[in-house]
């Protein structure tokens, strides 16, 4: 507890830190308002078949993947983090608040290439401006997955109440009152990170010259680990617009059953990132994300079986230890291999989060009509055992570097 405290201490005491918790809570809050109801909006509010809605996710997650790698990179090497911060939430604003009126299949397409594609970053932005924040104040490489593993538990924190609060407001006021309140959080964002952020320069000028992508992805460990990330994210994505509509569908539930599952799952990943942040320190990472891919296979299995919607809350124990090691300690991870442009860093980790739900949305549409939806989560389970052997091939080689 005392590991947890003293970064909770230094937090609080230092305004530019305190402010990446205030953002990271808000940032969770609007994305928990419509992320676990996407399938949802598409499926049952726009009309879209499952296989259009996964064509119609896969146009706007590549979309956001190219944004976001130009976008990176500009932020290491061209213009500050909080330009490129200001842009996202801007953009996020305006997005989600037109998704709250738009109901054409082709004008949402282009609004969630376009608007959403550029917020897809703010994401990245907020974690790699976090990553420089730390260690302006003193804060360890060794020490670092810690800290930014209380930031993402307060991004977490937000996903304790966000789905639930949504699933009541879509009752009463439909889906355009959900991506309403979601731009407007993204419009609150804006106006935090304009009065408080402060505009520095790129990190990549002061530190040297920047680092090719491509080289970095050359080598044997990252491009595994890279690969093995798309691989569980295809499951997590996958698996985030199955459940709802299985809940619904499959098991007769309703949307505050909905509420109710997706909203557990963050009051047990609070306490279990900090736990793997911790651990993290001893310089246990590698082994840690092989165990988050267990998990991950064990949860899935264990979702194909359940009969009634009570019967998927305590498996979102597993989803939580899954997600705070997939969605935690993984960033540092990422970012410890370019520790001189942590916007690119953070950018490689989310990109493989939008190669995977790419796949995932794509392969979601065409499972669900073959398969049905009980039977993705099977799926689900023997994608992320071939995730899990990816990385077991390639720890020798990983680990090997590390201690180089």
């Amino acid at each position: 507890m005392k590991r947890v405290l003293v970064p909770a201490r230094i937090f609080l005491a230092q305004r530019d830190l305190a402010v990446i918790l205030v953002c990271g809570l808000l940032l969770g809050l609007a994305l928990s308002f419509v992320v676990p109801f996407y399938s949802m909006f598409g499926t049952i509010e726009v009309g879209m078949s499952n296989w259009t809605f996964g064509v119609f996710m896969t146009i706007t997650s590549v979309a956001g993947i190219f944004i976001s790698t130009i976008l990176a990179q500009w932020s290491d090497t061209r213009f500050s983090r909080r330009a490129i911060l200001l842009l996202g939430c801007a953009c996020g604003a305006a997005g989600y608040a037109s998704y709250a009126h738009v109901r054409n299949v082709i004008t949402l397409t282009v609004i969630g290439s376009v608007a959403l594609g550029i917020s897809s970053i703010t994401f990245a932005q907020l974690f790699a401006y976090a990553r420089e924040a730390i260690a302006r104040h003193g804060v360890s490489d060794k020490e670092a997955p810690l800290y930014m593993n209380i930031y993402r538990l307060v991004f977490s924190l937000a996903w304790t109440v966000g789905p639930a609060i949504a699933s009541w407001v879509m009752v009463w006021f439909s889906f355009k009152g959900t991506f309403l309140i979601c731009g407007g959080i993204f419009f609150v964002l804006l106006v935090i990170v304009w009065g408080f952020v402060p505009a520095l320069p790129p990190t990549a000028i002061a530190m040297g010259p920047p680092v090719s992508l491509m080289k970095l992805l050359v080598r044997p460990d990252l491009l595994c680990y890279f690969c093995a990330f798309v691989l569980v994210f295809v499951c997590m994505t996958m698996g985030l617009m199955d459940l709802p509509l299985m809940i619904l569908k499959t098991l007769h539930g309703t949307e505050q059953q909905i509420g109710i599952a997706y909203s557990l799952q963050p009051v047990f990943e609070l306490p279990l990132m900090a736990l793997f942040g911790v651990l993290a320190t001893k310089g246990e990472s590698p082994p840690l994300i092989r165990l988050g891919m267990i998990i991950a296979i064990a949860y899935y299995a264990l979702l194909f079986f359940v009969q009634a919607p009570w019967e998927i809350y305590p498996l979102q124990i597993l989803s939580a230890a899954m997600v705070a090691i997939v969605s935690g300690i993984a960033i540092t991870f990422f970012q410890d291999y370019i520790p001189n442009q942590p916007g690119t860093a953070t950018n490689l980790y989310t990109n493989a989060n939008r190669l995977g739900s790419s796949i995932g949305y794509l392969s979601f549409g065409t499972l669900t009509s073959v398969l049905g939806y009980r039977s993705v989560f099977l799926v689900c389970s023997a994608v992320c055992a071939g995730a899990f052997i990816l990385l077991w091939l390639t720890r020798e080689t990983h680990e090997a570097a590390a201690t180089a």
